[in-house]
């Protein structure tokens, strides 16, 4: 399979054909699975290179916030970008979908065009780590504790590996290489989402809490990300 491949999970045939339809025209190769465990088996026992996976959160059996918590476990496929599809619309569920580890929301009925300017952004961003050479130079921002390898896409604090989803890793990253700059929370949206993403400034700030919970020792009283009442977020 090629790096357009995208495993698309929705329990509406007609939600797949369409999506199949348009995301075939647009040049992507699509994986169908009306179920959470036909995408489970994908991710747990295939060898698919996925760029996209489109995920519904309503889904017979495992649903896909358990799929959710599950890919991003899955050492293979953890960073691969995910993009929910759901009839909920409502500011808590979107929420819960990010704070565990969704890289974008999209509710329902939604544009295909819309959706592709997503992926693209999404696609965008993630990049993806490549196999670094002894005759590579690594790119390493190191902050008292702290320490963020760009070339490897790793972070650890007090020599400890932490696990941080693609946009924390990217919005955690971009703080970290201009330290002392302030960012306003839409900048940070543009910068990191690569669009306008519909003025959610809230999505920011679960970003950020998930962050501090990770690096932070004290996450009630961060030590590296500031925020800077009325306009956003500096690293400290």
């Amino acid at each position: 399979m090629s790096t357009k491949t995208i495993l698309a999970v929705d329990d509406e045939p007609h939600i797949l054909e369409l999506l199949q339809y348009n995301l075939e025209s647009a040049g992507y190769e699509v994986v169908k699975a009306e179920t959470g465990e036909d995408a489970m088996n994908y991710i747990e026992n295939q060898s698919y290179d996925f760029a996209v996976i489109l995920l519904d959160w309503m889904l017979p059996g495992i649903d896909g916030i358990e799929v959710l918590k599950r890919i991003r476990m899955n050492e293979r496929y953890r960073n691969v970008p995910i993009i929910m599809l759901t009839a909920k619309s409502d500011e808590i569920s979107k929420v819960v979908g990010l704070e565990i580890g969704a890289d974008d929301y999209l509710s329902k009925p939604f544009g295909v065009h819309e959706l592709i300017a997503r992926m693209k952004a999404v696609m965008r961003r993630s990049g993806g780590v490549q196999p670094v050479t002894s005759s590579e130079q690594e790119e390493i921002i190191k902050i008292d504790s702290l320490v963020i390898n760009k070339t490897r896409r790793t972070v650890e604090v007090d020599g400890k590996s932490v696990d941080l989803a693609l946009k924390e890793y990217e919005l955690l990253y971009l703080l970290a290489k201009n330290k002392g700059i302030v960012f306003t929370r839409e900048n940070l949206l543009e910068k990191i989402w690569g669009y306008d993403y519909l003025g959610e400034t809230r999505t920011v700030d679960v970003h950020v809490r998930n962050i501090r919970k990770k690096i932070e020792k004290d996450d009630t009283s961060p030590v590296y990300i500031k925020t800077v009442r009325g306009i956003g977020y500096k690293f400290g």
